[in-house]
């Protein structure tokens, strides 16, 4: 929906993800939409290097969030709020479920 004013399919997955996860990064966002690594990397650095976007290191890896010191950061995340409204139901409810820690051994499903 965001991709003709964005300019691509990448970015406008790369601000879904990081609006309904709150930080997230490359691969995992990559993974999470079935797509190729590359351009999912390639926006995560371009929004940081337009300051919409901030990174910090956790280890080897580098996660992304919307940088608090954006003019105009509120009204980004309520225009994908929005847009997030139009979305299916079977991709928000796999945006929203956030689960990060790793299941018991043995555990049933």
């Amino acid at each position: 929906m965001l991709e003709s004013m964005l300019g691509s399919k990448s970015c406008e997955q790369v601000l879904l993800y990081l609006t309904a996860r709150d930080e997230g990064y490359a691969r995992e966002i990559a993974r999470f939409y079935g797509v190729d690594y590359r351009p999912i990397r390639n926006q995560l650095s371009r929004l940081e290097a337009g300051g919409i976007l901030c990174s910090r290191p956790a280890g080897k890896t580098i996660l992304y969030s919307f940088d608090p010191r954006c003019p105009f950061r509120e009204e980004l995340i309520a225009l994908i709020e929005k847009v997030m409204t139009f979305c299916p139901a079977v991709l928000m409810e796999r945006l929203t479920s956030n689960r990060r820690r790793p299941r018991r051994r043995g555990k049933p499903l």
